[in-house]
């Protein structure tokens, strides 16, 4: 005969469940409104977020200055200085070799252009010149009906392109800033909270700040392996502008997706204009082998060392992001996702009740746990 379910214990489990319901309700309902604050302040959230970023990269620099006797805002000012100074450089290191190497670059480009309408008029394709002027047509007239919206695309990408600079500007500012005053802002922080609060909030920071620059490390291991081995591939191919190729590849690196097929990209493009069609899809095999290795292999093995997070939940992390913000999702997925872990992790340590122990020495009882079992004496025999 089957037992019958208890009318109490039921009640008992949906009074639980709609508890736990609501308390996970108001919980989301607290992270909305956080969230949609953080979107409504998101022109300087991001300028606060890269110069974190970047402070956390330069911060060793200052802090050997500063043990060597140096005042904080000089070192921070030598440091912003040389930062723009490398900034600079790499920009250069990119740009002059390309301009000049601009003339061949650009008869290439039309060598292989007119290599590729030739292809095209031969079989099996056998499209005639009329047919190219045709789409031609077709193709300028489609660019005349659509110059509004072109003007419209140009306007919002020059704004896009002034709200960088004006981002870059303010992070600038920023990490000057954090690196001639960060390590005065957790005794302020810790006098202008309360009681337990101001020991809570200045641990949550110290661990968050020291995650934040292991995953500056980790992206900056990444690029540079990115950069050596397709750097290598392309010295092997002969192909021009190794150097500026490798240097774009490293610095693509600290933008996900975007940034590897853009450098992506423009490597194929120099191989196909300089060494024909052959090198071009050499160089394109081994950037797919280089980023599958990256983003399967070594990113998630890197991240999951220098942040305490498994590869799998950095995988999950940046496609969230990814599906969630885009390109700046796919930046701060990892970073947001070691911070809720440092925090989580923090609340665990608070929460938990340490071991009880016995008087001689040993663990002892848990308050949960039954009654102790006693064997009965045994009387020896007579």
């Amino acid at each position: 005969m089957s037992a019958s379910l208890s009318p109490a214990r039921t009640r008992a489990a949906l009074r639980a469940s709609a508890r736990i319901s609501a308390e996970l309700l108001l919980v989301l309902l607290g992270t909305a409104v956080m969230i949609w604050l953080l979107g409504r302040m998101w022109p300087i959230v991001w300028p606060l977020v890269i110069g974190l970023l970047i402070t956390t990269l330069t911060w060793p620099s200052a802090r050997f200055l500063r043990r060597r006797g140096w005042p904080p805002a000089l070192a921070a000012s030598v440091v912003t200085v040389l930062f723009l100074a490398v900034t600079t450089g790499a920009v250069a290191l990119i740009a002059i070799p390309v301009a000049s190497q601009s003339g061949e670059l650009t008869d290439g480009v039309v060598e292989g252009i007119q290599r590729l309408r030739a292809w095209t008029a031969g079989p099996p394709l056998n499209i005639g010149d009329d047919q190219i002027t045709s789409a031609l047509d077709t193709a300028t007239d489609r660019l005349q009906n659509s110059v509004g919206s072109m003007l419209t695309t140009l306007a919002t990408g020059i704004g896009t392109v002034v709200n960088g600079v004006v981002t870059a500007v303010l992070a600038l500012f920023l990490m000057f800033f954090f690196l001639k005053d960060g390590p005065r802002f957790l005794p302020w922080l810790a006098r202008q909270l309360p009681g337990r609060l101001a020991t809570d909030a200045t641990t949550i920071a110290e661990r968050g700040w020291d995650t934040l620059g292991a995953f500056v490390r980790s992206q900056a291991a990444v690029g540079l392996l990115d950069a050596v081995l397709i750097g290598i591939g392309l010295w092997v191919l002969g192909v021009p502008l190794v150097l500026p190729l490798a240097v774009l590849t490293f610095v693509s690196a600290f933008v996900p997706i975007v940034g590897a097929l853009f450098a992506g990209f423009v490597a194929v493009l120099i191989a196909l204009v300089s060494n024909g069609l052959t090198d071009a899809l050499i160089v394109l095999a081994i950037i797919v082998v280089v980023q599958q290795l990256e983003g399967n292999v070594f990113q998630p093995i890197i991240q999951s060392r220098g942040l305490g997070l498994h590869a799998a939940v950095v995988l999950l992390a940046v496609t969230l992001g990814g599906s969630l913000a885009g390109i700046v999702g796919s930046l701060l997925a990892v970073p947001v996702a070691a911070l809720i872990a440092v925090v989580w992790g923090y609340v665990r340590e608070q929460l938990s009740e340490p071991p009880r122990h016995a008087p001689d020495g040993g663990t002892g009882p848990g308050p949960d746990s039954g009654p102790e079992v006693v064997a009965p004496a045994v009387t020896p025999a007579p």
